[in-house]
């Protein structure tokens, strides 16, 4: 549909950029909602969740022409979430976790389709594997700041690159949207 417009439920601008780099303009309409974990919550439940919340959070009052997209972002190393990081010497610690072990980043999106009542949602998850760090390591990567506002304190996109050995799946997907699935999802909306 030419005339589409697109919402984003989120005010990352790395979410916002990965838009932009399918050709995706968007209005940004943030969902403030309670990120915290239900109790026995998994990581790929808790974001399918949570961006499901954020969809229909945002979605009152939407025109036939209008798309709703939310997203969630979290880390899962042995089934735990893990989230941003409160402080430097929590990002120190997640860092010291993640060294040398694989863990899964799980992307939850929902996207609503106008006021048809039309949703897909889906998790998306790429296995990210990093090299043992060593306390230098990580005192470089932690003064650079680019930890802060990260789910589990590390930015691909960025200077973290540096802390991963091999990805298996979707780089977008760990920035914070598996631009490559959504695509392919916005392609044959309903009308």
């Amino acid at each position: 549909m030419a005339d589409t417009r697109y919402i984003l439920a989120s005010r990352s601008l790395r979410r916002i950029e990965l838009l932009a780099s399918i050709g995706i303009e968007c209005e940004v309409r943030p969902a403030d909602i309670d990120e915290t974990p239900l109790a026995d919550e998994g990581p790929f439940d808790y974001v399918l969740r949570l961006s499901n919340e954020k969809t229909q959070t945002v979605a009152g009052n939407l025109q036939p022409n209008e798309i709703v997209i939310g997203a969630d972002t979290t880390i899962d190393l042995d089934g735990e979430i893990i989230g941003q990081p409160n402080d430097r010497a929590h990002a120190a610690e997640i860092l010291r976790r993640l060294s040398g072990r694989s863990h899964l980043v799980h992307t939850g999106v929902c996207i609503l389709y106008g006021n048809t009542g039309h949703n897909h949602s889906q998790v998306v998850s790429t296995e990210v594997t990093f090299r043992p760090l060593t306390d230098a390591d990580i005192d470089g990567y932690l003064a650079t700041g680019e930890w802060q506002g990260k789910a589990g304190a590390y930015a691909i996109q960025g200077l973290g690159r540096a802390l991963v050995a091999t990805t298996l799946g979707s780089i977008p997907n760990v920035i914070g949207l598996p631009v490559d699935h959504l695509a392919e999802a916005l392609a044959p909306h309903p009308s």
